[in-house]
């Protein structure tokens, strides 16, 4: 990880070294500040993109700026990415390359693993770069809308160390000068080169001191180092030393006085001494309570009279420490905790968190006004203008909780990891799990200490009786009086406090500006493309100048780095924390579907992997386990250092530039730092911590020199850089990139972890967590995994080191402790001190002692003075609450106490969170685990050395305890080849001594080796013949005792051995016996017993041979007497044959005869049966000889001939039964005529047909004429014989509905459920339901309300659009209907024809002469009965005389009547006739029914298709080959047309009487309705629709009333004539009759039904005449045209009810399948009546 810290100015360079500040590439600047000539800043630092608000408003991330555009910057994947370069390139320094590495797809699945593997490699770089697969590529997770960060300034030449100490020495030294008055304006010159008085300086110290040069003559070797002219000239030599003698010496003579004062005012300061140790710190410091009120005797107050006579020392008493406040200060409430508060402090200590608003404009921008964010917020008495002096800590309280309110975003930015989220601050990502920060209190310095224009050396302010001096660089006040020597007179020239003349080292990187990612790249991109414009060579190829490459940029970096006179400043943003900004990857939290936000490679998991030590502390580290993400531009860089705790770390860059990378290996981290501080040793003098700063950069050239091992690489978008536990690096940015780090740590991490903690131990520095604390959660398995072996192995030897050191601290402490306990009296030392460490409780041992193991807040276990982690023992001040570890416990002033009385524990108190045997028991556990391996292998070594020839049952268990423990065992591998070779021996034994399942002489299955058949390919088989072989018993003997191993296979394998030797012999003593003296049992028990053996033996083989003929003789003897198929019989022979059964012998010569007799009946037999004509007499006899003569036949054969024979017996006995219950007197025991027809069926597929069949073939058709009379009674004559019964059922179904008298009774005219209440509310919604509760029936079918309904405007009864064949789809809004009730000329759409009563009874009647009982009886008695209940229930309503209050029930019959699907003609026209009498509606009467037919229009016969299909309109037109057939057809339909002639009716009349004509509706039109006509309200009622209404008008145009007629007779009815007042023909008859009627008759009456519609002549004003309607475009006489207004009725006219085709669609493919189904029995039938009843 990078941390580059922030805050504190670099001090400003002489003018001869500093004025480049002003030149081209600090012009291209992304940020550029104005400084006085003084260097202080005199106005609030303003970014040059013009926004750097003091204070935002609102938080950073809820700024919104343009976003970035990705496709504009380098990525992987696209375009615009950088490709690897091929080769590698000669760097500058001459640095090699670190390793790259490519994983594949498969070793890139687990970071850890691979990281494992390639560290061996890789580490001894320190770095190295992971390319991955380019199939991972994670997308950019952040919003560039919203994510906003600081950066920090860099000036390049100060980052160096020389370079840094070269410009702070000559700053101090020009200070110097100008306060006693001399001014050094420009660096002296010497051979017409300016003089570098800090190199000056070091080479004369390097010789041994002014004096000894002068000495020794030494001035023209320094002038030849400086890299002046080789000659030895006395001018050189004279002006090198006139030069140090005047500028250098006296400074060096003050700093030699002043210095010591300076420092130690700092070792106050900073808690300790300069020099890194954990030792009680040896300083002694002055009875002042402030380090600037030093005592009298201070060196820095009296620096002259100190440098000649020295400083006087105090005793050697206690004293109180400057950071041992008598309370505890109050903790920081905001930013991160100083992790160096009251000791040693970073030189950067006042640095500014960069990623936070700053200070208001008119606060002083000073390292206190943001420290809160710092490693420590500590007061100083001196510093430097460019250094931001401090403020004391109330001024610091103050600012920190103002600015506490307002940095929410980037509290947690500044210092390095050791910092958590603060305690009142709520996580801004998703997923941020940050632990509480840890408060550490401030040093309070003293209580009177206050900001402003005070003196810093008395804290006073202004007096009367002295002036006050401000510091030039610092700012700080002093009194005149108070300086040393004291001045009178205030000064003239500029003057400067003692700590700024020598210098205290504070460097750090000031606070850029605030940026967007867009922002930040156009600043990037313009710097780069101004610092380079004029810099790069002209390309006369390109015309124009080179493209600059990373090795310019490379090389421009390190010159500007060590150029003392060229100052560039560039931006970078840095530690940024994904918490508060968001990470590059995907989380779960917020992309819980991207793939990429649980990919182990994302740096949001990697340090919580399971194989990570990172996944046992129990919070969250910003920086540390929560990664960072940095912003470079070009030059941005970040200096030499390694990681926190020594750890791992992973830096992937997302997009953008390239960054380059330098490396050190961990071996050479000494080397380095040794380096270091040979280099620039002022930098270390008061900074011994300065590697923890990360400010301060090395040549690569100057550490090779020093002999430390330097490499580097390059890393671009999409590429990983690993850096290893130890190992420094640093690196820059040639670019606008954006990049993410994080740490992680392997197992083997824990030594350096420890390593690492103690390093931060020695310099007082903060860890970012406990170490100790990580290793018990481990031995505590708190991840919920449990402690593994491969943890314990890490974990066992960490936990030793810490429990021995821990272990020597205690006995150390209690040894001190016990020790002054005991002597306490020096005269009379006590012998033994009752302690509480020994368990005695005693109250003359004065310190507190507890063992409790909970969790305590980390500022509370975290020593004061070192900074280490106390987890497990911790020394508590009761006065102060100060915690010590225990190698400070008692030593460390921290209160008042005496050293004796602290270790002696007065109000102290030393708590142990580990007691010493849970310690020991807790190490012991995981010392027992991380051994489980080592006693394995010690078991398995052990149970070799003790037997010759183990047992394998010990083996085996041994080999399953190795198998679950979870770690690589060295003789695992071995022992498990060793036991997989033996039970491969015992499992190849058990084949050959345990005995197989399947009895092979049971099953008659046996598998003889020689025999057997294959069960696989020939490999197979001779496998298993090899294996099978009885050799390898032997050869298994052999290996058993070559192995060396023992078991109970073994003993049975040897036992198996002598019993086949045993059986061969019993075998051939059976063999050699004569074949008939072979016992049949003797050779199968002898078989079996071999077959167990399992394996082959040949006596085996021998013996299957025997037994099998043996077997055969046996099988042949007993064919004799029982039956045997031809295929048997000749199956016997062939194994005879096979088996070698002489052609001589008896049994096979027997069974040969038997053959060929079997063969011959064969051949008879398939003859007769494949005759014409089939001969039963002769099948039965054939039967009857194959029963008797036993021969061996097909059972195919014997069994079609019984099949045959005994259908013919079936069916004649059937037909002789049918015939002879046909003539029963008994009618109800007479046969059913399904039966019959199921009987006639059979007899069809019989060749020849049984005796009396043609009699029942007789009575069939005379039971058929019966069923066709039904038919043609029903309008179904051209359907099958079955649809009659079928349609009779739905005519009873019907009839149920319409003849119900006791639900269905009359009722006013009421609404459907769905209908809102009409308009004129004449029917209310009530009405839907009557009185009793029954459902609301309508329409004549009598039915509930179901689609779309249409209401009467006479009646006001609702009907179905279905009924009366109506389309939902043309019915408009202002239509008006008349019901066929109302209306007689309104046609009511019938499916069949409606037989009359009579007919039906008369047909009923037929039923008893029938020879057998139709299917039709129970549902045409029950249609009967129906009916006539039906006729006696209205009888007294058609007999009477009626009135006109009758007339709605007589309505209510009607419409019951026209519903049912048979015809009550006396009742019909009765009620039709009163009707009109009452209601007239049309203006003549109606005629008297006799019969209802079908409107259903005829199918088009054969020859009509044929025309149709050829389009043509005479069959003689047809082609050639179809003519035949078409002549055909037409004398077909002559004949039936003959035959309707003959019976009475012809094509186009009723059957029933000559004055009806039978038409059909078109499918493509509706027949026209009288009483429809059009007015404002609507009468089409849609199921359920909300929008429909009665109506409200009576039908307008109507005819004048009708005569009155008396009641009709019965006898009228059906015996009058009805010529003069037949009925007229409607146009819906001419409609759907298709062509035009000539009859004069027919349109007159046309004429009158016009009339009758849209009124007579008398209204001519408002209906246009019928003559006007009847034009040369209506030939059918609809109406008037449609632009007359009044031609809407003829929408009715096309009607077509959807689901009416339907349908008939249903019920044309129902009939098609029945006269398939049936067509075997009415072939001859259908043929001939089908087509007749086509053709009419």
């Amino acid at each position: 990880m990078v941390s580059t810290p922030s805050g504190g100015g670099s001090a400003v360079p002489v003018a001869a070294a500093g004025t480049s500040s002003n030149n081209a590439s600090a012009r291209a600047s992304p940020a550029v500040t104005s400084h006085s000539s003084n260097g202080k800043s005199k106005t609030a630092p303003v970014n040059s993109n013009g926004y750097h608000p003091p204070k935002p408003q609102i938080p950073l991330s809820f700024m919104k700026s343009e976003p970035l555009d990705l496709n504009s910057v380098e990525r992987r994947g696209q375009p615009t990415a950088c490709k690897e370069p091929s080769k590698k390139k000669n760097r500058p320094h001459g640095l090699e390359e670190a390793p790259s590495y490519c994983p594949t797809e498969e070793e890139w699945k687990e970071p850890f693993e691979y990281i494992r593997k390639i560290t061996p490699e890789a580490s001894k770089y320190g770095i190295c770069k992971i390319i991955p697969p380019e199939s991972w590529n994670p997308d950019f997770a952040i919003d560039t809308k919203r994510f906003h960060f600081r950066t920090r300034k860099q000036e390049l030449n100060s980052i160096e160390g020389s370079s840094r100490a070269n410009i702070n020495y000559i700053d101090a030294l020009q200070k110097f000068h100008r306060q006693h008055g001399n001014n050094l304006t420009r660096l002296p010159y010497v051979d017409k080169k300016p003089l570098d008085l800090f190199r000056l300086k070091k080479a004369v110290e390097a010789r041994g001191g002014f004096d000894k040069v002068c000495k020794l003559k030494k001035w023209a070797e320094i002038g030849r180092d400086l890299g002046y002219s080789g000659k030895i000239m006395s001018s050189l030599s004279t002006s090198l030393k006139n030069s140090y003698q005047k500028w250098l010496c006296p400074y060096e003579d003050y700093l030699r006085v002043a210095k010591p004062g300076v420092h130690q005012q700092l070792e106050l300061e900073y808690g300790g001494p300069l020099t890194p140790s954990p030792a009680p710190s040896p300083m002694k410091r002055s009875n002042a309570q402030t380090p600037s009120d030093l005592r009298g005797e201070s060196p820095s107050r009296h620096p002259m009279e100190a440098a000649v006579n020295g400083h006087a020392r105090d005793s050697d008493r206690d004293v109180t420490m400057i950071d041992a406040p008598s309370i505890p200060a109050p903790p920081v409430k905001s930013g991160f905790t100083a992790i160096n508060t009251g000791g040693f402090t970073a030189i950067n200590s006042g640095f500014t968190s960069i990623n936070r608003p700053l200070a208001p404009a008119s606060e002083a921008i000073t390292p206190l006004s943001s420290a809160k964010n710092t490693p420590e917020i500590r007061p100083s008495a001196a510093g430097s203008s460019s250094l931001k002096r401090q403020l004391s800590f109330d001024s610091v309280s103050d600012s920190a909780k103002k600015e506490s309110s307002v940095d929410k975003d980037d509290g947690e930015a500044g210092s390095r990891r050791s910092k958590r989220l603060k305690k009142d601050s709520v996580p801004t990502v998703a997923g941020s799990h940050m632990s509480l920060f840890r408060p550490s209190a401030p040093r309070i310095p003293r209580e009177d200490s206050s900001s402003g224009e005070n003196c810093e050396q008395c804290g006073k302010g202004s007096e009367e009786s002295s002036f006050m001096l401000v510091c030039e660089s610092c700012d700080n006040h002093y009194h005149g009086s108070c300086l040393d020597p004291p001045l009178k007179t205030k000064p003239e020239n500029e003057w400067n406090c003692p700590r700024c003349l020598v210098g205290d080292g504070q460097f750090g990187f000031e606070e850029g500006g605030l940026y967007s990612l867009k922002q930040f790249q156009e600043k990037a991109a313009d710097f780069k493309q101004g610092y380079f414009e004029n810099k790069m060579p002209f390309d006369p190829v390109l015309n124009c100048h080179r493209p600059v490459t990373e090795d310019d940029v490379e090389r421009e970096f390190w010159r500007l780095v060590a150029d003392l006179e060229e100052t560039v400043e560039v931006e970078y943003g840095a530690d940024i924390h994904c918490t508060t900004h968001g990470s590059g990857f995907p989380t779960v939290e917020k992309n819980p579907n991207n793939p990429y936000s649980t990919e182990p490679w994302n740096l949001n998991l990697l340090p919580l992997h399971p194989e990570s030590l990172f996944r046992y502390i129990k919070t969250d580290i910003s920086g540390m386990t929560v990664p960072w993400v940095y912003v470079g531009m070009i030059f941005s860089t970040f200096c030499w250092h390694n990681e926190d705790h020594y750890a791992y770390s992973a830096n992937y860059q997302h997009f953008g530039a390239t960054k380059t990378w330098y490396g050190i290996p961990g071996e050479d981290a000494e080397k380095f730092e040794a380096a270091m501080r040979e280099a620039v040793p002022e930098l270390f003098e008061t900074q011994p911590d300065l590697l923890f700063q990360l400010v301060t950069l090395l040549t690569p050239e100057q550490l090779k020199k020093a002999g430390v091992r330097v490499y580097a690489l390059d890393q671009r978008a999409g590429q990983l850089v690993i850096t290893f536990p130890q190992a420094y690096h640093a690196g820059f940015n040639h670019g606008f990139n954006f990049n993410e780090a994080v740490n992680f740590a392997p197992n083997d991490w824990e030594p350096f972890g420890l390593a690492g903690v103690e390093r931060l131990q020695t310099f007082r520095r903060q860890p970012c967590f406990s170490h100790d604390e990580l290793l018990w959660a481990a031995a505590d398995g708190i991840t919920g995994t449990g402690l593994t072996i491969q943890t314990a192995k890490w974990l066992a030897p960490a936990l030793d080191r810490i429990h021995q050191r821990e272990m020597t601290q205690r006995r150390e402490f209690i040894g001190k402790h016990d020790f002054i306990a005991t002597h306490l009296d020096a005269k009379h030392p006590s012998p033994h001190h009752p302690c509480v460490f020994n368990g005695e409780t005693n109250e003359k041992c004065p310190i507190q002692f507890a063992i409790n193991d909970v969790d305590v807040p980390e500022d509370e276990y975290a020593c004061f003075y070192c900074k280490a982690y106390t987890y497990l023992s911790r020394f508590v001040c009761l006065k102060t609450g100060m915690v010590l570890c225990l190698l400070h416990a008692g030593s460390h002033k921290c209160c008042d106490a005496q050293e004796s009385d602290r270790f002696l524990g007065k109000e102290h108190a030393l708590y142990y969170r580990k007691s010493d045997e849970v310690m020991a028991s807790t190490l012991k556990r995981v010392t027992d685990k991380a051994n489980v391996p080592e006693a394995w292998e010690e078991k398995y070594q052990r149970l070799l050395d003790d037997e010759a020839k183990p047992s394998l049952k010990a083996l085996r268990n041994l080999l399953s305890e190795g198998e679950k423990i979870p770690y690589e065992l060295p003789s695992l591998s071995t022992l498990k080849l060793f036991v997989d070779r033996c039970n491969h021996w015992v499992e190849e034994a058990t084949n050959y001594t345990i005995r197989k399942q399947q009895n092979r002489r049971k099953s008659e299955k046996a598998w003889p080796v020689g025999v057997r058949k294959s069960v696989g390919n020939a490999e197979h088989d001779q496998k298993e013949r090899e294996m099978r072989n009885v050799a390898n018993i032997h050869r298994l003997l052999d290996e058993a005792e070559m192995i060396g191993f023992e078991c109970p296979e073994i003993q049975q394998l040897r036992e198996r051995a002598e019993a086949i030797k045993a059986f061969q012999e019993s075998a051939k003593k059976m063999l050699d016996l004569p074949r008939d003296l072979q016992p049949i049992s003797s050779v199968e028990e002898l078989l079996e017993e071999g077959q167990n053996f399992n394996v082959d033996i040949p006596e085996v083989e021998k013996l299957y041979s025997a037994l099998e003929r043996l077997r055969w003789d046996e099988k042949a003897r007993e064919s004799r007497s029982k039956f045997m198929t031809l295929d048997e019989a000749q199956e016997l022979v062939d194994e005879g044959k096979r088996l070698g059964i002489q052609i001589y012998e008896d049994n096979i010569k027997y069974l040969e005869e038997k053959l060929e007799k079997g063969r011959e009946w064969e051949k008879k037999a398939r003859e007769l049966i494949n005759a014409d004509v089939v001969n039963y007499s002769q099948l039965d006899s054939l039967s009857i000889q194959a029963q008797n003569a036993n021969l061996p036949i097909s059972k195919g054969t014997l069994d079609m001939v019984d099949q045959i024979l005994y259908k013919q017996r079936e069916a004649q006995r059937q037909i002789i039964d049918l015939n002879n219950r046909s003539a029963d007197p008994d009618y109800t025991q007479r046969p059913k005529y399904n039966e019959v027809a199921e009987v006639m069926r059979k007899v069809e597929e019989l060749q020849a047909k049984p005796p009396g069949t043609l009699d029942l073939e007789k009575e069939q058709k005379r039971h058929e004429d019966w069923m066709r009379k039904g038919k043609k009674l029903f309008g179904k004559s051209n359907a099958p014989l079955h649809i009659l019964k079928s349609h009779m059922d739905y005519v009873l179904d019907r009839n149920k509905w319409c003849f119900n008298t006791v639900e269905d009774t009359p009722r006013s005219p009421a609404e459907p459920a769905s209908r809102e209440p009409s308009v004129d509310g004449e029917h209310d919604s009530s009405d839907n339901e009557d009185e009793s509760g029954s459902r609301q029936v309508f329409c004549i079918c009598r039915r509930v309300e179901a689609g779309m309904m249409i209401e009467c405007e006479q009646c006001h009864e609702w009907y179905h659009g279905k009924c009366l064949k109506i389309a939902r789809g043309k019915v408009k809004e202002d239509d008006k209907y008349t019901c066929p009730i109302c209306d007689w000329r309104v046609k009511i759409p019938r499916d069949a024809s409606r037989p009359k009563l009579e007919d039906l009874i008369a047909w009923y009647e037929e039923i008893p002469n029938l020879p057998f009982r139709p299917e039709e009886e129970g549902v045409l008695k029950d249609i009967i009965d129906m009916a006539e209940r039906f006729r006696k229930h209205i009888s007294p309503l058609c007999s009477g005389f009626s009135t006109a209050a009758d007339a709605e029930n007589q309505r209510f019959y009607l419409r019951k009547i026209e519903g049912a699907e048979i015809l009550l003609a006396y009742e019909t026209n009765y009620l039709r006739q009163e009707l009109h009498k009452w209601n007239p509606v049309a203006p003549e009467p109606p005629p008297i029914l006799e019969q209802s037919k079908s409107t259903r229009k005829p199918r088009p016969t054969k020859l009509q298709k044929l025309l149709q299909q050829h389009g043509v309109q005479d069959p003689d037109d047809l082609p050639e080959d179809v003519r035949g057939r078409a002549n055909s057809l037409k004398r077909k339909a002559q004949n039936a047309e003959a035959h309707s002639v003959a019976i009475g009716t012809g094509p186009g009349m009723h059957p029933f009487g000559p004055g009806h004509t039978y038409f059909s509706r078109q499918s493509s039109a509706q027949p026209q309705t009288p009483g429809l006509s059009m007015t404002n309200s609507s009468h089409a009622h849609p199921s359920r629709g909300p929008d429909s209404v009665s109506p409200s008008n009576t039908l307008n145009g109507r005819a004048g009333s009708l005569s009155h007629h008396s009641p009709l007779h019965h006898s009228r009815y059906f015996n009058g004539d009805n010529s003069a007042s037949g009925p007229a023909l409607s146009i819906e008859d001419r409609i759907l009759r298709d062509h035009h009627d000539n009859d004069d008759h027919a349109d007159a009456n046309r004429a009158k039904f016009r009339d009758s519609i849209w009124g007579s002549a008398s209204s001519a004003t408002k209906r246009p005449s019928a003559s006007a309607l009847v034009t040369e475009n209506d030939p059918m006489g609809i109406g008037p045209p449609a632009d007359e207004g009044v031609a809407d009725n003829h929408m009715f006219i096309d009607l077509v009810h959807d689901d009416d085709e339907e349908d008939e669609r249903r019920r044309a493919a129902a009939a098609s399948a029945d006269l398939v189904a049936d067509h075997h029995h009415h072939r001859h039938e259908m043929e001939t009546d089908h087509d007749h009843l086509l053709e009419v």
